[in-house]
């Protein structure tokens, strides 16, 4: 078990970043110990790292809330019911819109890496003559 310092040492969020997504829903509420403080086990640094990953993609807290709102991994499609299987197309929606999304940006930046170093060519032989 992790006080809430050492949970948020562990994923690199803050204390009040992770108060606020327990809040919100977004997170397990940690179990509390004596004095009400929070202890949070391996799953639950697990469910964190897992938002970070999530975060980091882009996606927003909402987009985040619903990717893991019902928090089951599958393992196999043996196992899945219609309505798991639907909940992993929905995930998928979530994550090829946020791709599609991410693509966007990576063209418009290496675009622009590609003018700069257009320009950078430029000063570097103006500078030479």
């Amino acid at each position: 078990m992790y006080t809430i310092r050492e949970a948020s040492t562990m994923t690199g969020f803050s204390l009040d970043t992770l108060r606020y997504y327990e809040k919100m829903g977004l997170i397990q509420p940690a179990s509390r110990g004596t004095g009400g403080v929070r202890s949070y086990s391996d799953a639950n640094v697990h469910q964190i790292l897992s938002i970070k990953c999530l975060k980091q993609s882009g996606l927003s807290l909402e987009d985040i809330k619903e990717f893991i709102a019902d928090g089951q991994c599958f393992k196999t499609r043996e196992t899945l019911d219609d309505e798991q299987v639907s909940l992993i197309q929905s995930r998928m929606s979530i994550l090829s819109a946020q791709l599609n999304r991410l693509e966007e940006q990576r063209q418009a930046l290496d675009q622009t890496i590609a003018e700069a170093q257009t320009k950078l060519g430029y000063y570097e032989k103006l500078l030479q003559t």
